[in-house]
C-alpha cells in the first residue's frame, strides 16, 4: 500500500514538472498541435498518477492482492500511454503514436480489474 502511495506521489510530481517545462520550454520550440499532444499526456499521466494515491489508500482497507495487478497495469499505462506522446513530440518520431493505445488499454484493464476484485471482495 504504502509502494502506491509512494509511487503515485512521485509520478504526480513528474507530471507537474513535465507539465511545466511542456508550458514554458516547449511552448516556443514545437507546433500548437505537437503541444497539445504533450499537453495530454500530462494530464492522462496526472489523474492516472493521483489514481495510484487512491488505491494505495484503498490498499490499507483490502488485501494487497487486490490492488497489486490494478496498481501495475496503471503504472505501465502511464509509461507507455504518456511516455509514447512525450517521446513523439521531443524526437518527432510520429509512429510512437501507434503505441499510445496499449498504454490506453492497460489504463482500461487496470480500472477494470480494480472495479472487478473490489466486487469480489
Amino acid at each position: 500500500m504504502k509502494t502506491w502511495l509512494i509511487v503515485g506521489a512521485s509520478l504526480a510530481g513528474l507530471a507537474v514538472l513535465l507539465g511545466a517545462s511542456g508550458a514554458h520550454a516547449l511552448k516556443s520550440k514545437v507546433l500548437p498541435e505537437d503541444l497539445a499532444i504533450f499537453e495530454t499526456g500530462v494530464r492522462y499521466h496526472l489523474y492516472h498518477a493521483l489514481g495510484l494515491l487512491i488505491i494505495g489508500a484503498i490498499g490499507f482497507q483490502v488485501s494487497q492482492e487486490i490492488i497489486q495487478l490494478p496498481a501495475t497495469l496503471i503504472t505501465v499505462g502511464i509509461v507507455i500511454f504518456s511516455g509514447s506522446l512525450y517521446l513523439l513530440v521531443l524526437t518527432n518520431i510520429r509512429w510512437l503514436g501507434a503505441i499510445t493505445p496499449i498504454g490506453g488499454l492497460c489504463f482500461i484493464f487496470g480500472w477494470l480489474l480494480l472495479a472487478y476484485n473490489l466486487f469480489r471482495y
